[in-house]
């Protein structure tokens, strides 16, 4: 089983990685609209907060399930 844990959360980091460039994507694209028109456009910058909690809940649950992060009783 606890192979099977290994491979879930090394699949976990694949995905933290994807959603890290999803979030520099938005960032990048509110960056070139705000040089572009000097308006920010509000809703990149929530996204991107949004992915990037995201991306931390599946960092924790990677690291729960490869053993780093798990709790020992005191």
């Amino acid at each position: 089983m606890t192979g099977d844990l290994v491979e879930i959360a090394q699949r976990l980091s694949g995905i933290s990685e994807e959603l890290a460039d999803a979030a520099l994507d938005r960032l990048h694209r509110a960056s070139e609209a705000l040089s572009a028109d000097g308006e920010a456009d509000p809703s990149l910058g929530a996204e991107e907060r949004r992915i990037t909690r995201a991306r931390r809940a599946v960092d924790k649950a990677a690291a729960l399930l490869a053993g780093s992060g798990v709790d020992h009783p005191s």
